[in-house]
């Protein structure tokens, strides 16, 4: 990671833009997401859905990742 610093190596364009529209988002979005597939995979598992409540269930990691990346982008920034 320091060989890259040390290089000067930045985000590309692609990266900054995502990033710059992901922060508009509250973080409590990605939140909220995340506990609406808990509830979603917890629903289709007592209607007897297991496959697919394991599938929604599997959604649950991701989005608090994408929230703790976006908070982590609006506290520290980016290039």
């Amino acid at each position: 990671m320091e060989n890259l610093e040390k290089k000067g190596a930045q985000e590309g364009k692609l990266t900054k833009e995502i990033e710059s529209k992901t922060a508009q988002l509250p973080s409590k979005v990605y939140l909220c997401a995340s506990i609406a597939a808990m509830a979603g995979a917890a629903i289709l598992k007592c209607l007897g859905r297991k496959h697919t409540a394991l599938f929604i269930g599997q959604w649950v990691a991701p989005f608090l990742l994408f929230g703790v990346y976006n908070k982590i982008v609006k506290t520290e920034g980016h290039d």
